[in-house]
């Protein structure tokens, strides 16, 4: 699964020191390449390319991207990632984002699975302790996003700062990810993954997650998966990792039924949100299955592969929000309302929450559409979702 010549090595993100200003354009300081040069992880014909080609893509894309209402093309089972991006959007720089992240991706896939589970001398500016597997995965994604030449900047979870990333001057996008989420529970072999979410422009913040062009999460099991989701396009689309290292279209989830399946987050809550704590009782009094494994991605991503349940993660005043907004709530929220799910943090949709700042947390929720009223009714004593009948608790 790993390409020949790959070489990788981990860079501490403690041994740099990243500047949050945004510099004006034609100051940026010019990213060295001679490192990038040595890595083989996209093909020599992805590092060669000359920029004026992609000015020209860029130009094209900017061409077609008033024709892209008239795409009718039907996306279908079976198809490849680059086929069902190129029956799905004109936009070629975003079609170029996409298919080198999945190149990270199927890398990741295969280092998740042979690396170091050792903890590192370093933590995040966040306080989180960071393992080598997560460094690795940092350094790819990064790597693929400045491959990509479409990307303004990108920030992760691990480096929450913004880095420049030596994108157009118009029209390229910025990314937000968690390289490896669940990264502590490797030791023990569960499944994890990463999430990303993709942005018109160049900010991460000052935006919501309705604004994004893209989302989507790496999933790394028994099965290597790539889901995703673009604005115009509907529902929400797993590509599946095969032998041959080729991502193919397995399933698309444009609706999310009801179901007795949950996933309860932050159960240390329940100890001082006595309202949180209903919500637990009632679904096990109702007979509910417990799916939960402690990880992110997996939890969120059994909702759109079941399309039924919910995920809920509710702080408490002893156990506050650790949920990142920009790295893992907006990108996964877009995911699942894609699918035809919905996302609350109780009062909203997480998609409708302007990300301020990079480390801003919340509690979330993520469901079927009764699920969600049931959980904003038990938390707050009403939903913004109009139902014609009271649901669980309510009734």
């Amino acid at each position: 699964m790993e390409t020949a010549g790959i070489s990788c090595f981990i860079s501490s993100p403690c041994a740099h020191n990243h500047s949050t200003a945004v510099a004006p354009r034609h100051l940026r300081r010019h990213y060295a390449t001679k490192n990038l040069k040595q890595s083989s992880i996209f093909g020599e014909s992805l590092r060669i390319m000359p920029r004026s080609r992609f000015n020209s893509v860029k130009a094209n894309s900017n061409n077609s991207s008033s024709s892209s209402s008239s795409l009718v093309t039907k996306c279908e089972i079976g198809d490849s990632l680059e086929e069902f991006l190129t029956k799905s959007t004109p936009d070629k720089g975003l079609i170029r984002l996409l298919m080198c992240m999945g190149e990270a991706l199927r890398t990741i896939a295969f280092k998740v699975r042979t690396a170091s589970c050792g903890g590192t001398a370093c933590v995040n500016s966040f306080g989180d302790e960071q393992l080598a597997v997560d460094l690795l995965a940092n350094k790819l994604l990064f790597e693929a996003l400045q491959y990509s030449h479409f990307c303004n900047y990108a920030c992760s979870e691990e480096v929450p700062e913004l880095q420049d990333m030596q994108g157009p001057s118009e029209g390229g996008f910025s990314v937000a990810f968690d390289p490896l989420d669940g990264s502590s529970i490797v030791d023990t072999n569960f499944t994890v993954g990463t999430i990303f979410g993709v942005w018109p422009g160049d900010k991460l913040t000052g935006i919501t997650g309705a604004q994004q062009a893209a989302a989507a999460m790496g999933i790394f099991g028994p099965r290597t998966t790539y889901v995703l989701a673009l604005k115009d396009v509907p529902g929400t689309h797993e590509f599946l990792l095969l032998d041959e290292g080729k991502w193919q279209h397995v399933k698309d989830t444009t609706s999310i039924g009801e179901g007795k399946m949950f996933s309860p987050g932050n159960l240390r809550a329940t100890s001082d949100n006595p309202d949180y704590a209903k919500l637990i009782d009632y679904y096990v009094r109702e007979k509910y299955t417990l799916r939960y494994t402690g990880g992110m991605v997996p939890d969120v991503n059994q909702i759109i592969v079941k399309e039924k349940g919910i995920f809920t993660n509710v702080s408490s005043p002893s156990a506050k929000a650790k949920l990142r907004l920009l790295f893992e709530v907006a990108p996964l929220g877009f995911l699942i309302e894609k699918a035809g799910g919905y996302s609350s943090d109780g009062k909203q949709s997480v998609l409708d929450i302007v990300i301020n700042n990079l480390d801003d947390r919340t509690q979330v929720a993520y469901g079927s559409k009764n699920e969600i009223i049931r959980f904003e009714e038990t938390l707050y004593g009403s939903s913004r979702l109009k139902v014609t009948e009271p649901v669980g608790i309510a009734a």
